[in-house]
């Protein structure tokens, strides 16, 4: 399996998580308004300060700001961020996904997508949570989640501020409480992390929701590949079933952008697809 090496030591704990309360949602977000508040306004008018969501197509920012996967110019990092892009006029996203939580005690969100902007040029990337803005009313089908949630937190092996699930002190989640808030640490394939999860705790069939991280490169079930090892990825259809040995088998379809600026959409290959820096998403066991 292909690997990165990473600055720090590897946290033993490999699949971070907590159990949660969830519900779906409908998000009714607000024009004219910098994106990170639309959505966090849109989740506190629920009772949620923690959530996920798919970006639906169509949805339109100006003015429009982010960033791409880089190589990294120092030994701190395994790969890094380009520099901030500024596309004129509005962007129409294709597809994407959006983790939201907290970080530094305020609302903050990591959202990947792909887009076409106001020239026809297609890109991708990831979104800046308070240089972005919302051009027109849209409505997002979300998950809220409470009892954990998403805080940003220094990870010591990638050297990163990354999303981790956290539990909210007092919390004790009963058998009904089948969300589970996750994020997976690198250098594992994605689908034996998550379908070992699965199996530990006896969950037979689970959906996925959100899905915002990156791969080493991806190799996709028809064949295809991305070779750049550095990728922003975000899921855009994700379910757990028991495969042919009954055991919980995952089916996962993503949208990445690569450092070089490659593009590609499909459904990755079992068992080949390592993670490189984190993958966040919220499991609802069914």
């Amino acid at each position: 399996m292909r690997t990165i090496r990473q600055p720090g030591p590897a946290n033993p704990e490999r699949v971070q998580w907590a159990q949660a309360r969830g519900q779906r949602l409908t998000l009714e977000l607000k024009p004219g308004q910098m994106l990170l508040d639309a959505i966090s306004e849109a989740f506190a008018a629920q009772g949620f300060g923690s959530g996920v969501l798919r970006l639906p197509a169509g949805l339109a920012l100006s003015p429009f700001a982010y960033v791409m996967p880089a190589l990294s110019q120092t030994s701190e990092h395994a790969a890094f961020y380009s520099e901030t892009f500024r596309p004129e006029g509005v962007a129409r996203i294709e597809t994407g996904a959006l983790t939201f939580g907290t970080r530094d005690g305020a609302p903050f969100f990591h959202g990947h997508a792909l887009w076409r902007e106001a020239d026809g040029r297609r890109n991708g990337g990831h979104i800046l949570p308070d240089q972005s803005f919302l051009a027109e009313p849209v409505t997002v089908e979300a998950v809220g989640i409470d009892g954990a949630g998403f805080v940003a937190r220094p990870d010591p092996e990638t050297n990163f501020k990354l999303f981790i699930p956290a539990p909210q002190p007092g919390f004790v989640p009963s058998p009904q409480d089948r969300f589970f808030v996750l994020r997976l640490c690198p250098n594992q394939d994605v689908f034996a992390a998550l379908e070992g999860f699965c199996s530990d705790r006896g969950i037979a069939r689970a959906r996925i929701h959100g899905g915002v991280g990156s791969t080493i490169g991806a190799r996709f079930l028809d064949g295809g590949a991305t070779e750049p090892f550095a990728t922003e990825i975000a899921i855009t259809a994700g379910s757990v079933a028991p495969g042919r040995d009954g055991r919980p088998e995952a089916g996962i379809a993503i949208a990445l952008v690569d450092y070089t600026g490659g593009m590609a959409q499909g459904s990755l290959r079992r068992g080949d697809n390592p993670v490189l820096m984190t993958l966040e998403l919220v499991l609802e066991a069914e």
